[in-house]
């Protein structure tokens, strides 16, 4: 697995619980909950290539 990009990441409390709750429900971590947030929404808009989708479904 390629190397995990670090960042801060400032969020509004009232979402961040919003998300903690769902990263419960859904047995994810926090961290691991935004990544698939996001990748979800890049996936839904477009701006994942092939190759990557690709290398993803082999995860």
């Amino acid at each position: 697995m390629a190397k995990k990009k670090n960042f801060p990441l400032r969020i509004d409390p009232a979402l961040y619980a919003i998300i903690e709750q769902w990263a419960q429900d859904e047995f994810r971590s926090v961290n691991g909950h935004i990544e698939f947030l996001l990748r979800e929404a890049a996936r839904r808009e477009g701006r994942l290539t092939r190759k990557q989708r690709m290398e993803e479904e082999k995860e």
